[in-house]
């Protein structure tokens, strides 16, 4: 079955996103690296081999870049499905330029389990890749804020769109 709905998903999560990249991108768990493509430039790391993946790496919370790489790092949609959490958020700290902007996109966990379920005959995602352990179905907004405020991150900019179901985070490197 087409995926049609995961495509205008996926388009309207980049749409959110776009406004808020500046400088030098670098997309973490970035799937088929539709965000970069859209931007024009940046990196996309993922640990699956999606096609267009610029690097497939072993694990995002030890990246070959040096420090202070980047100005935004993203993880669309994509934090639940990293068990290290927050090694990797540590990790973008580290790669952040100061005053860099780490943007979030997120579902709650609820609405998280009844799309995955729903979609697991025919999602590529999870028909090939599947759950890992330490993946979970979405995050609260409170496991978000708490995850990155451990990580020296301040939440800047906090907003619900597609009627609130996702929800769009942005961070400031302090």
């Amino acid at each position: 079955m087409n995926d049609i709905l995961g495509k205008k998903l996926e388009a309207t999560r980049i749409k959110k996103v776009l406004p808020h990249i500046n400088g030098s991108l670098l997309d973490v768990g970035c799937g088929l690296n539709q965000l970069k493509i859209a931007y024009g430039e940046g990196v996309g790391v993922d640990v699956f081999k999606w096609d267009n993946v610029d690097l497939v790496v072993e694990d995002t919370a030890k990246l070959p870049f040096d420090n202070h790489s980047f100005d935004t790092i993203t993880i669309i949609a994509a934090l639940n499905h990293i068990p290290n959490r927050e090694e990797v958020i540590k990790e973008c700290y580290r790669l952040l330029k100061p005053d860099g902007t780490m943007i979030i996109t997120m579902i709650p966990p609820i609405v998280s389990t009844i799309w995955h379920v729903l979609r697991k005959p025919w999602d590529v995602d999870q028909s090939e890749r599947g759950m890992k352990e330490g993946e979970v179905y979405g995050l609260t907004k409170q496991q978000i804020v708490k995850l990155f405020n451990n990580q020296k991150f301040k939440l800047s900019h906090d907003e619900g769109f597609m009627m609130n179901v996702n929800r769009l985070y942005i961070f400031k490197k302090i």
